[in-house]
């Protein structure tokens, strides 16, 4: 009995952490083992991650650049932690003025959770910069628009490169990962091993789910992994402050596929409920809001359900009923998008440990008012239109004087003979600017005026339309604000998404049905630049609509 009793506790005990697990501290560093192949140094002085070695090969480093917040911090207080409970964890953390960044490591995961605390803006980061050294990872340039091959020259702002017509930039990631709504990782793989980094929920980051914005970039100097938070270039959203994480840095063996339990959209992060890290909401401490479903879905359209506000951002996919859970306490825009097209808006308010219910919500669609001619499709894109056909669009992986683009200033385009795909998705000031489209009007049409709209999904340096027909001008509008960087060159169409309307009275019309109407569509800007940097827009949609 004495014998079966001592058996039973051992098999009762928690399990003995190997003497692999745990911390130790050599004066400038604390250098971590997971107990899972994988040690990492931590600079007692910055909170770099300067040595990440999985199976003994290191991963981080690149000319004296290591792994860390932005660029780097500067002198910081680097403190570390060793807990028992609720798991075999130990926790870094590194205060940086203001901001709280904390590095976590959990018994037998080879795994890093990376953590950024950013409270106020007198600390300018934003992103968490994974530097992996050369001759680890290898990338075909003629497939990877993000891997940039030596001897391609910078042609805009040195961080975009050409080479015999092609174009590579960390801004191309269109063609692997799109949207940030689109990926859950970036990552690189050999046959040894697969280094990912698996984005963070984007809770507190910035541009919603249909932001595109660099999330690696490599060549033979070493490659890099980011997670953006708040990226400038194509900027339409508030910079939101807290707690960013966890962003994870995953290893796999063999070039394996990135653990999907560990994805933010199904991870289970309850474990770090009792870690104190800073800005740490509970599950317990959040809501949800969850309806029945939306009417006026147009088939062959994604729809998408986002909430935001100054302080937090969600979103989810819907084909019928839906739910946002986990989401902090607040008042919330909540947005029904076809595509990318806003196609409701209203208000719910959250409140800890309670699901608000929401009645079907019914759709206000563009497309569905009746158009004497349209071009292209109302869903917030430039989908379609030229150079804007295949999926992923070409332009948001490669530079628009990219020769494997079709030329920008296409043919006139006639009503009734020309298709979308004749029509640019892209205007600018000093490319491809007053394009002309005929249309002929039926003599009942002739006797009324009708309404010109634009749709405008992004508009660079101020880029906005206008229009004259035949002998006509419409006023000239103010620009109703979009972002103020660069755009439409660094692989992003997503803007604000406003619709310019234009009333076109019935005298400007040349009276004769069987005679072709000219329209010519202008960029107009208050701001100067040249070639593709120059004020542009994105198209959406045009279309003429009875009044």
């Amino acid at each position: 009995m004495r014998f079966l009793a001592t058996l039973s506790a051992l098999l009762l005990a928690p399990a003995a952490v190997s003497a692999a697990w745990g911390y130790k501290d050599d004066g400038k560093n604390y250098i971590i083992d997971t107990n899972a192949n994988l040690v990492v140094s931590v600079s007692k002085t910055n909170g770099d991650m300067n040595s990440i070695k999985y199976r003994g090969v290191e991963y981080t480093g690149q000319g004296g650049k290591y792994s860390h917040v932005e660029s780097g911090l500067g002198a910081s207080t680097v403190t570390i932690q060793q807990y028992t409970s609720p798991a075999n964890i130990i926790k870094v953390t590194v205060k940086y003025g203001t901001l709280i960044h904390t590095l976590v490591f959990r018994y037998g995961n080879a795994n890093v959770y990376i953590f950024m605390n950013k409270v106020d803006t007198s600390v300018t980061v934003s992103r968490y910069i994974v530097r992996i050294p050369p001759n680890v990872f290898s990338n075909n340039p003629d497939v990877d628009t993000d891997w940039i091959p030596d001897g391609a020259g910078a042609i805009e702002s040195g961080d975009i490169n050409g080479s015999g017509g092609k174009t590579w930039s960390k801004h191309y990631s269109g063609k692997l990962y799109g949207r940030t709504m689109d990926y859950d990782y970036v990552g690189y793989t050999n046959n040894n091993v697969g280094m990912y980094l698996l984005r963070s929920n984007h809770e507190k980051a910035s541009g919603g789910p249909f932001f595109r914005s660099l999330v690696r970039r490599g060549g033979s100097g070493g490659p890099d992994l980011y997670d953006i938070y708040h990226y400038n270039m194509g900027h339409t959203d508030v910079m939101r402050l807290g707690l960013q994480g966890p962003s994870v840095l995953h290893f796999t063996d063999n070039g394996a596929a990135p653990n999907a339990n560990l994805f933010a959209r199904k991870a289970d992060w309850g474990w770090f409920d009792g870690l104190g890290i800073a800005g740490w909401v509970t599950q317990s401490q959040r809501g949800a809001v969850a309806g029945v479903g939306i009417n006026n879905m147009k088939s062959g359209f994604q729809y998408v359900v986002g909430l935001k506000n100054n302080a937090a951002q969600y979103w989810t996919t819907a084909t019928g009923a839906w739910k946002i859970s986990g989401v902090l306490p607040g008042t919330y825009t909540l947005t029904v998008y076809k595509g990318e097209l806003e196609v409701h808006t209203s208000s719910v308010s959250i409140t800890a440990g309670a699901t608000v219910a929401m009645n079907t919500i019914t759709c206000a669609d563009p497309q569905d008012t009746a158009a004497i001619w349209r071009i292209g499709d109302w869903d917030g894109t430039p989908k379609g239109f030229l150079n804007f056909l295949d999926t992923p669009m070409k332009p948001t992986y490669m530079h628009p004087s990219d020769t494997r683009l079709s030329k920008w200033d296409a043919s006139n385009y006639i009503i009734g003979t020309s298709q979308p795909s004749n029509f640019p998705g892209y205007i600018w000031k000093d490319i491809n600017n007053d394009h002309i489209v005929y249309f002929k009007l039926s003599a009942d049409q002739l006797t009324k005026g009708a309404k010109i709209r634009v749709g405008v999904t992004e508009g660079m340096a101020g880029g906005r339309p206008t229009v004259v027909v035949n002998s006509w001008a419409a006023a000239l509008q103010t620009d109703k604000g979009q972002g103020d960087t660069r755009s439409l060159t660094v692989g992003t169409y997503r803007g604000n998404n406003y619709v310019y309307e234009f009333s076109v009275p019935q005298s400007a019309w040349i009276q004769n049905s069987g005679e072709y109407q000219v329209l010519k569509i202008s960029v107009i800007s208050g701001k100067t630049a040249t070639g593709y940097l120059s004020p542009g827009m994105s198209l959406d949609a045009i279309d003429m609509i009875a009044v």
